[in-house]
């Protein structure tokens, strides 16, 4: 568990040391001044300095930053300044590419219909909820059990569509179901009763299933597959994002949950248990959010210095920096405020 809460710690750090790496290229191709380069936040622990860069290891490994004069970035043209910014948001986007490309390439589970068929490796019904005082949770089934086979005395049944199961569970409703169960490379069997009349949203045993299948794909098809689904996620993300202010606008209920540090470790720890494939995954859908939420056009984010931008561009002249740094700050100050209060609520749920 240990090792696995480091490997997510610093595999969240690499996402945000990259982020800055972005904005460190981009702004060295456009003969921009960086005065530092640092890993972590003051105070410093080491720092080297090479041509007009100090590279910096530092006390607080929160992230990292690039620290370029205001002055002399803004005697830039506005288009490659908001090219040094997009910088910054196009890293998370293409470290989500490059991760699910690995993905593709070197073979994944995924979720698929009941009708796909064709190059499928070792396609199985896997459970992806469990209800809170089922028939499933009663009898110790758990997240990413793959079910194997169902009894019920002399009848049985070996499965690998979630049809199958659901069926079976409805035809034998109230009696006793001996459930064969793969848990990661232990096979048990698990006895539980299908409820006749199951809670409204639940099923009789009251699990979520998914039927899952193994693709691998040669690189260059890794590649464009990679490319694809980072796309269509992204369009998924802002679709969501889109939806919920729709919904808190209108005063109605949506389902969101804001997650800090702590509860994005926990996230990864969970995904770490189910195997490197899934930390994989994890990781690329962490990067792929960063990069969404870094893009909102909100101060602080890089998004909100590209409206400062777009707004410089319109009026033929900066905003005044004073105003500007103002409003940064207390962007930040509310930001900080956001995530303390984020961190001890994910605290206060793992306790």
């Amino acid at each position: 568990m240990i090792s696995i809460i480091l490997i997510a710690f610093v595999s969240l750090i690499g996402l945000l040391i990259l982020h800055e790496g972005g904005h460190f290229i981009a702004a060295k191709r456009f003969g921009v001044e960086v005065e530092e380069f640092g890993v972590g936040y003051p105070p410093r622990l080491f720092g080297k300095k090479i041509g007009e860069t100090l590279y910096s290891l530092n006390l607080l490994p929160l992230g990292a930053f690039v620290r370029i004069p205001e002055k002399k970035l803004r005697e830039k043209p506005i288009w490659q300044r908001a090219v040094i910014l997009m910088a910054g948001i196009v890293s998370f986007w293409v470290i989500c590419a490059i991760l699910i490309t690995i993905i593709f390439w070197i073979g994944s589970p995924f979720q698929i219909s009941d009708e796909e068929e064709g190059n499928l490796i070792n396609p199985r019904v896997q459970i992806v909820t469990v209800s809170s005082g089922s028939p499933a949770e009663e009898a110790g089934l758990e997240i990413g059990d793959v079910i194997e086979k169902l009894k019920v005395k002399s009848e049985k049944l070996k499965v690998n569509k979630v049809g199958q199961v659901q069926e079976f569970t409805k035809e034998h409703k109230g009696e006793e179901i001996v459930l064969t169960i793969k848990r990661g490379k232990e096979e048990l069997d698990v006895n539980l009763v299908p409820r006749v009349s199951p809670p409204e949203g639940q099923g009789p045993m009251g699990v979520g299933l998914a039927r899952v299948a193994t693709k691998k794909y040669p690189l260059t098809g890794a590649v464009l597959q990679g490319v694809l689904t980072t796309l269509t996620l992204t369009w998924q993300i802002v679709l969501g994002l889109v939806n919920i202010i729709k919904r808190a606008v209108l005063r109605k209920p949506f389902e969101a949950k804001l997650v800090g540090v702590v509860g994005i470790l926990d996230i990864f720890v969970k995904a770490g248990v189910l195997g490197p494939i899934y930390f994989l995954q994890t990781l690329a859908l962490i990067s792929l959010h960063l990069a969404v939420a870094n893009a909102l056009p909100i101060p602080v984010a890089d998004g909100g210095r590209l409206l400062f931008l777009a707004i410089e561009k319109i009026r033929k002249k900066p905003l005044n920096e004073k105003i500007e740094q103002r409003i940064n700050a207390f962007f930040f100050a509310l930001l900080l405020f956001l995530m303390i209060w984020i961190t001890i609520r994910d605290i206060g749920r793992l306790i």
